[in-house]
């Protein structure tokens, strides 16, 4: 049996909006072991936005227990929290996030500059995650000098540069065309073979196929599960 770097048991969430409640999520059990890559699939408003944000430690469930590498996530404080996202949570976001007035390396070595890294380590760590990602000539471009699927990548490199439990992916194609996109995805297939555990949300079903198991959200719940062959 692979290991289990995550589980979540019975996750609730539930805002009020005055007198009245609102279940974002409902009793929710998911685990994943290292190495799986999972589509968390879902339409608009199905709450995959709020267990996105619970899986990397943005957001704290209102019920139930949540375990990351053996550590019981809901009982940790802010400054417990910040540390494993970190360390154990690797970003990858619809939009990029990139910093304008920084080049793709300076991008890439911020969760190092955060983790107190030396200069000369953290520069050598990115320039390798940049050519790994297929980056190695733009090194010192900007994001504007970048294309969308370049800009992509650099966010994913640097999301792997401190080497995370999960690689977390919000909608990681959703800016870009279907050819590029694609290649995004060529992307993670590589990273998955290399043993990387990949958890990806998204509303778009071909996409979701591109994960070796899909799990289906729907008005905060996990409606099924299906592992491809």
């Amino acid at each position: 049996m692979t290991e289990q770097i995550l589980n979540m048991n019975q996750i609730t969430k539930t805002y009020y909006m005055g007198e009245e409640e609102q279940v974002v999520l409902n009793q929710i059990n998911l685990t994943i072991h290292k190495g799986d890559f999972v589509a968390v699939l879902g339409p608009s408003g199905s709450g995959k936005s709020t267990l996105m944000n619970i899986i990397g430690c943005l957001d704290s469930p209102t019920s139930g227990s949540y375990i990351l590498s053996d550590q019981k996530v809901d009982e940790l404080d802010e400054v417990e929290l910040a540390a494993i996202r970190n360390k154990e949570v690797g970003f990858v976001f619809q939009q990029f996030q990139l910093l304008p007035r920084l080049s793709a390396i300076q991008n890439v070595e911020l969760p190092l500059v955060y983790a107190k890294l030396p200069e000369k380590e953290r520069k050598q760590k990115a320039r390798d995650m940049l050519i790994r990602v297929g980056l190695g000539e733009k090194l010192h471009n900007r994001p504007n000098q970048l294309s969308g699927g370049q800009q992509q990548r650099v966010a994913i490199a640097r999301a792997m540069v401190t080497e995370p439990t999960i690689l977390l992916a919000d909608e990681p194609t959703g800016a870009l065309d279907q050819k590029t996109g694609q290649q995004i995805m060529e992307l993670f297939h590589e990273l998955h073979e290399e043993g990387k555990t990949i958890i990806m949300i998204t509303h778009d079903v071909e996409i979701a196929k591109n994960a070796s198991r899909i799990v289906r959200i729907l008005d905060g719940k996990l409606q099924e599960e299906h592992v491809h062959v």
